[in-house]
């Protein structure tokens, strides 16, 4: 439904019908905060490649894209060009630095730093929200009970802070699965019940481009990290490859994402009768795996920049290859998601690429990274291919 801020009082952006509302300048330089904290966690992947290091890193990135998301949500309903909405990002900006500061000894020294710069941008940013909104619009009984889903998730976050060890991640993954079943229950409250779908009254396009400009983010981070790490060895022919590898795979990924998939997004949830449902499922749900997916495949180009020779060791075959997989998993849903079936081009892709772990212990480094590059390349040449036959049939 359409939302009128003309009012003084009143942030909520102006609805207008068959328009789009456009990402601000303010959402773009809040973004820059995630820029350092997506960094931030595939650096600590990198240092921590172990079984418990990657759950760590998994609550690590579960809680930065949470964060965010939940942002790109307020922002689709405040407006961004208001000062007092302008100030409350500033704010969540600070609070997000320290957050990103944290995370390499999260599991540490600044558990609690972590968690109280997490809580401040949840509760806060929700408070917020909530009190700003007329009490006579549905939106502010729907972002009252999101804030009281977020002050029960704080109570874990703080508590997991002040411990140590297994304990803090236990009471961590319980504050996570809290904050994650909320959108699915509806963010049911005792006596006021729950929301609808229908009650998140979405823009669709701003959405959909809040979400494909925080892909950009994290294909940005892999290039910086290519770049850096590149900047740092010494350079040699197999270095030259090993890059080149590497950037060839960002643009794949880049290809396989933006090429028709975001613009199908973009479309289908902007004339959903239930842009609500759809920005759940498909931006604010599969979009955790293809952000994922790069950011593991950033620390695999890491370490094929670092030892492009020799044989791929289980680390470089799980990073090289898991990376891929999972993006490929996370777009593939996503485009089930906004098209109503599944990507034979993805699916075929998936199993090309698990086929290709087996192989790894026996070929180097750098092999492994052409052989997970090209197939990438194949499957947006496949579906650029199928696709543009494909305006005329409804399937690859």
């Amino acid at each position: 439904m359409a939302k009128d801020s003309t009012s003084a009082g009143n942030l909520l952006r102006v609805r207008k019908p068959h328009e789009h509302s456009r990402v601000t300048y303010v959402e773009l330089f809040f973004d820059l905060v995630f820029v350092f904290a997506v960094t931030q966690v595939s650096h600590f992947l990198l240092a921590h490649f172990t079984p418990i290091g990657a759950l760590q890193t998994l609550i690590l990135m579960l809680a930065i894209w949470w964060v965010w998301v939940y942002t790109s949500w307020i922002t689709n309903w405040l407006d961004p060009e208001r000062t007092s909405v302008r100030v409350m990002l500033f704010t969540l900006m600070s609070a997000g630095l320290l957050l990103s500061t944290s995370i390499p000894h999260a599991f540490e020294s600044r558990g609690l730093a972590f968690a109280l710069a997490f809580v401040a941008m949840q509760v806060g940013r929700s408070a917020f929200a909530t009190f700003t909104t007329p009490k006579s619009d549905p939106l502010r009984l729907n972002l009252a009970r999101i804030l009281a889903w977020l002050s029960v998730s704080a109570v874990f976050w703080i508590a997991g802070g002040l411990l140590d060890g297994n304990i803090r991640i236990a009471l961590w993954l319980i504050a996570l699965a809290i904050e994650y079943a909320g959108p699915f229950a509806g963010f049911y409250v005792p006596r006021i019940g729950a929301s609808t779908t229908q009650d998140w009254s979405v823009e669709g396009g701003h959405m959909a481009e809040r979400c494909a400009l925080f892909i950009i983010i994290a294909l940005g981070e892999s290039i910086v990290v290519t770049g850096t790490t590149f900047a740092g060895i010494e350079w040699t022919i197999v270095g030259f490859a090993a890059v080149a590898s590497a950037l060839l795979g960002a643009i794949a990924m880049w290809w396989i994402y933006f090429h028709i998939g975001v613009h199908l997004g973009s479309e289908r949830i902007s004339q959903s009768s239930d842009p609500g449902r759809l920005a759940r499922l498909a931006y604010t749900y599969l979009h955790l795996p293809i952000v994922a997916g790069i950011v593991v495949t950033a620390v695999g180009d890491e370490m094929l920049l670092a030892h492009p020779s020799g044989h791929a060791d289980a680390k470089m075959i799980l990073a090289t290859v898991g990376g891929p997989v999972l993006f490929l998993i996370g777009v593939l849903l996503f485009k089930r998601a906004v098209r109503g079936h599944l990507q034979p081009s993805h699916m075929v892709g998936i199993a090309a690429l698990l086929a290709l772990a087996p192989v790894g212990p026996f070929v180097s480094p750098l092999a492994l990274s052409a052989a997970t590059t090209a197939t990438l390349l194949a499957v947006g040449y496949w579906e650029a291919v199928s696709l543009g036959a494909a305006s005329r049939s409804p399937v690859e």
